[in-house]
């Protein structure tokens, strides 16, 4: 006998969301853990050390020091990589679980079964990233694409949620504004993908403590060329960076000028949003996007301290859930889930 729909439908979306604060969990714990240093802690993967959870013991840690010479325990970190192993590892059979509850509903859940199955692919191919970031110690071009992968994923999980918390608008002439989110989210991706190159190759205060100039000057040395090379093979330990400054320097200021254009493009939203009655969305639009500026000029202010260098990632990841849900508020058509 088929359930009725009122049933299934309650129970996805809290999962769903379930979802979307776990994966909210996995992007902040992971940058807690690349920002603290932590990210080649375990020299090994997907064990630490060869051991499942980390050496804790002063036997296990000397055991694991002969074992692996070229990286001695650091107990007070590898636990921060591990933990996230297994953290990400919930995600992923969290994921799983939604998607394989939508397919067997797939006549009353649409086009989100699919959506599911895609977030299943692509926490996957995030664990083969998670992994290379391990054996191909922290290169860049991965740690870039770890972060991407991870945003990526919540985004579609909280778009399912999205979809199952809210009704359409419902109405035809909001076009103009659902590309204007579209674009928003567009840039907000390259702005994050900026944001994770800047961080993986140690850019971050390539001008000091100084906002909004750089190292006293306008624009300082620059090197462009070498600042976006995303490829230099394999065998490199990229912890701690191999650019010089003024690559660092390039890669500063392009996530600064990113920044200012994201900037300038939402605040278009908002007025855009604000002047078709969405109100509420264009308030928090605009609080999401203060929010994460804020939080970009402390970490070059403050020195990158790490709460504010961490919750920087969680800004990213509220940005992109309140467009999302604009974005889904915005859809013309009823939904077969919005009766």
């Amino acid at each position: 006998m088929t359930r009725p729909t009122f049933i299934t439908r309650p129970l996805l979306r809290n999962l769903a969301w379930f979802a979307v604060a776990f994966a909210l969990l996995v992007i902040v714990f992971g940058a807690f853990v690349r920002l603290s240093n932590a990210g080649l802690s375990c020299p090994d993967w997907p064990t630490c050390y060869g051991k499942l959870t980390w050496p804790k013991h002063d036997h296990e840690i000397e055991a694991a020091n002969a074992a692996f010479p070229e990286r001695a325990v650091e107990s007070h970190k590898a636990w921060r990589e591990q933990v996230h192993r297994f953290l990400a590892g919930g995600l992923i059979l969290t994921t799983f679980t939604l998607a394989a509850f939508a397919v067997l509903r797939r006549r009353e859940f649409g086009s989100l079964a699919g959506v599911l199955v895609g977030a299943s692919v692509l926490i996957v191919f995030q664990a083969l990233l998670g992994m290379w970031t391990v054996t191909w110690k922290l290169k860049p071009v991965v740690v870039m694409a770890h972060l991407l992968g991870g945003l990526s994923t919540f985004s579609l999980l909280s778009y399912v949620a999205l979809r199952l918390s809210l009704a359409p608008f419902g109405r035809v002439d909001t076009a103009a504004l659902r590309r204007l989110v579209v674009v928003g989210l567009v840039l907000v991706a390259l702005q994050i993908a900026l944001g994770g190159w800047t961080s993986a190759n140690y850019a971050a205060l390539a001008c000091g403590t100084d906002f909004p100039t750089c190292a006293g000057q306008w624009w300082p040395a620059t090197d462009f060329r070498e600042a976006f090379v995303l490829w230099r093979g394999i065998g490199v330990n990229y912890e701690g960076g191999v650019l010089d400054a003024d690559a660092r320097t390039a890669i500063q200021l392009s996530h600064r000028i990113g920044a200012l254009l994201v900037f300038g493009h939402l605040l278009g939203v908002v007025a855009a949003a604000w002047r078709r009655g969405f109100g509420r969305w264009a308030l928090a639009v605009l609080a999401a996007l203060l929010l994460q500026i804020a939080l970009g000029v402390s970490n070059v202010l403050l020195g990158l301290p790490l709460p504010v260098a961490t919750a920087h990632n969680a800004g990213a990841a509220l940005l992109l859930l309140v467009l999302v849900g604009l974005l889904v508020r915005l859809r013309p058509a009823p939904s077969p889930l919005a009766g």
